[in-house]
């Protein structure tokens, strides 16, 4: 892969915590690559790192050792304001909580990256991105007149204002029912079939088989990735991934 069509590599990226005196090690030593205009999904057993990796890589933590770098930037070498410019001018990002402000309407939401930046929108793409995520009828409509899945894709749509290098998105669907989870999935699966590049973090098969490509970790590790994959090997990996990290629990405990 050419450093032209990378979109994010991480290299040798490390973090630990202090816990009661004793290192925590929530990243050891990742090397990770993403292609631009992919849509990779990580998942891992609950305290694997995949958050952290997440958190890291788009610059919401800084990492212990190692190095990230945004194209042809390195991310970990910013000061904490650079970092927070990087953060609404070339990345967006999508949470499990859609953290959209009750009082703006949909259009108001979506443009406010844009003029936290000082910014002015233009109204055009705006509407253009309103009518992409599928809520052109809705753009005077506030969050609490909206559905779950609604107000989701008001925030990629808010997450793709700024046209951003890589989305990150943490649990998308964690937050929607079923329907409204599809809906959102497709939408991102749309996006990165046009060019978007998207890394998402998920404990749903039935997301992860979305992506181009599953990324597994284990104990602050990439174990395992899972290319073109499907909703049942994912699921047949993470069930392996679990019961090794029960068994591995128990033989701490009894030690």
């Amino acid at each position: 892969m050419t450093q032209d069509t990378v979109a994010l590599r991480t290299t040798a990226l490390s973090c630990v915590y202090e816990s009661g005196g004793a290192p925590i090690h929530a990243l050891r030593s990742v090397d990770l690559t993403i292609a631009k205009g992919s849509f990779t999904a990580i998942m891992g057993p609950s305290g694997s790192g995949k958050t952290t990796l997440m958190h890291c890589a788009a610059g919401l933590q800084k990492p212990t050792s190692g190095s990230v770098r945004l194209a042809d930037m390195d991310v970990t070498a910013l000061d904490e304001k650079s970092l927070a410019r990087l953060r609404r001018v070339a990345l967006g990002f999508v949470f499990q909580s859609f953290n959209l402000l009750p009082a703006l309407t949909v259009t108001e939401n979506i443009e406010l990256p844009l003029r936290l930046e000082g910014r002015r929108p233009d109204g055009a793409a705006t509407e253009r991105l309103i009518a992409r995520v599928g809520l052109a009828e809705r753009a005077s409509h506030r969050p609490p007149q909206l559905s779950g899945g609604q107000q989701q894709r008001v925030a990629i749509a808010r997450a793709l204002i700024a046209q951003p290098a890589v989305v990150f998105a943490d649990e998308p669907t964690g937050a929607l029912d079923l329907r409204s989870a599809r809906e959102v999935l497709v939408l991102l699966r749309e996006l990165a079939d046009a060019g978007q590049t998207i890394i998402m973090v998920t404990h749903d098969p039935a997301a992860a088989a979305y992506a181009d490509e599953v990324l597994f970790l284990a104990d602050g590790r990439v174990v395992d990735r899972l290319s073109d994959p499907t909703s049942r090997d994912v699921a047949v990996r993470m069930t392996t991934l679990l019961d090794q990290a029960e068994s591995a629990t128990q033989a701490k405990a009894a030690s």
